[in-house]
């Protein structure tokens, strides 16, 4: 089924409809527009979805940039300006007393946080109690949900299979799965690039309520020629967490292992990512697993853990503590370069896609533009190159961010759906741009 490219239908979420518009990535929008009419089982499946579970919104099609073409920043990809030396820059004190307030002004129950460079810990701190009901704190080695940081991770996975020539980037995945993905033509179109870039052209939160409504993942799988398209793969940006979970299937299908134990074997042990874990069990049966919290009732409330978007592995599947992220935000920086090369994470954090405004990021004054690369965001924040993912699921926040021009990355973790996790990323640029500025 291939839907119109101009047109406006209603996305409909937990609290109200919020109307959006599907434009083609060459045209101009109209002032006419038509709704989007389907039928009930497809609607009920696609449309209405759980994005608010997301930290990362869905978006819709904007450009592509054309091949060999990148955004120029202030600051280059990679470069330290010189004579600029990292511990001059490394002064996050008033970040700190400012995450200290909110966190205790907010009386949020857990945050554990870090500021990290490719080879140093330069800040490591933990705040407040595991569950609200036991008292117990959070301590180096509490585990949190990351949530959608999980598809930094996938975005590894899918280069590393590449690097590996197990697969490509753009081949087909039909050569590798046995079943349709939208239409045929997408089908025979869509790669492993398209589906790591949220690029494959299917409609967006494509059976995210089927997930919540406790539907296996290969149930899902069976519907999903089902998937409408709105645009060729490729040519238009689409959030997804089901459809980005193919990532998954390839893995299975070319190794025959699951994407949980690729994972583990690829990425946690090499990286001593020691108490990193894949899958609900995992986290269920950690001793030191933070709890879920929810404000309800003029406070925090503990809430159910909810399993479902652990199916899908590679889009929400990573559990972590904040020691095991700061080796994730290190290896990102180029510290494991014998786990997570150079060429590798150039890649990665290269731009795809632009994404249209509209996401809690894109409200960041300083964002003057936004793209998806490979399980990553590239942000434009005030003239400088950021590489940026954040998560949520019920109970949980997450954010981790990257300056690779001046080596260094931060990393939160809430234990509780607050909105400062919306502004700690802003926050900590806007300190270290204030550090580079009195220099």
């Amino acid at each position: 089924m291939q839907i119109p490219h101009d047109m406006v239908f209603f996305m409909a979420n937990h609290r109200a409809p919020t109307e959006r518009r599907i434009l083609p990535t060459t045209a101009k929008p109209r002032l006419s527009s038509i709704v989007l009419s389907l039928p009930p089982l497809v609607f009920m499946s696609l449309v209405l979805s759980s994005m608010p579970l997301l930290a990362d919104d869905a978006a819709f099609p904007t450009s592509v940039p054309e091949p060999g073409v990148q955004p120029v920043f202030h600051q280059l990809p990679g470069q330290l300006p010189a004579p600029i030396a990292q511990a001059d820059i490394a002064d996050f004190s008033d970040y700190k007393r400012w995450l200290q307030q909110e966190v205790s002004e907010q009386n949020i129950p857990g945050v554990a946080v870090a500021i990290v460079s490719s080879s140093d810990i330069l800040e490591l701190q933990t705040y407040g109690v595991r569950n609200v009901q036991d008292g117990v704190a959070v301590d180096n080695d509490t585990v949190f949900r990351i949530a959608s940081v999980s598809k930094t991770f996938a975005g590894t996975v899918a280069s590393q299979l590449v690097n590996s020539n197990v697969s490509t980037w753009d081949e087909p995945i039909s050569a590798t799965l046995p079943y349709n993905i939208g239409t045929d033509i997408a089908t025979q179109q869509m790669t492993l690039r398209h589906v790591v870039s949220h690029t494959t052209g299917l409609m967006p939160h494509a059976f995210s309520n089927m997930l919540d409504a406790g539907v296996a993942y290969d149930k899902i799988q069976e519907k999903f020629h089902e998937i409408p398209t709105v645009c060729p793969p490729g040519q238009c940006y689409g959030y997804q967490n089901v459809v980005f979970s193919l990532v998954a299937d390839v893995v299975q299908a070319s190794l025959r292992t699951t994407y949980d134990d690729f994972v583990v074997e690829n990425i946690f042990l090499p990286l001593g990512m020691t108490r990193a874990s894949m899958g609900y069990e995992a986290f269920r049966d950690n001793p030191n697993a933070s709890a879920p919290h929810q404000y309800r009732r003029g406070g925090w409330r503990l809430s159910s853990v909810n399993s479902a978007y652990y199916t899908t592995g590679p889009a929400a599947g990573v559990n972590a503590t904040i020691l095991d992220m700061v080796r994730w935000a290190q290896a990102n920086l180029g510290g494991y370069p014998e786990v997570m090369p150079r060429s590798l994470l150039d890649l990665q954090h290269t731009p795809v896609v632009e994404t249209p405004h509209g996401n809690y990021f894109n409200r960041w004054p300083k964002v003057e533009a936004a793209w998806y690369g490979l399980g990553w965001r590239i942000l434009d924040y005030d003239g400088m190159r950021v590489i940026h993912h954040g998560g949520g699921v019920r109970g949980y926040r997450s954010e981790i961010v990257l300056v690779p021009a001046y080596d260094i990355a931060l990393v939160v973790m809430f234990n509780a759906e607050t909105r400062l996790a919306n502004e700690v990323v802003p926050h900590f640029l806007d300190n270290l741009q204030a550090n580079i500025n009195a220099l």
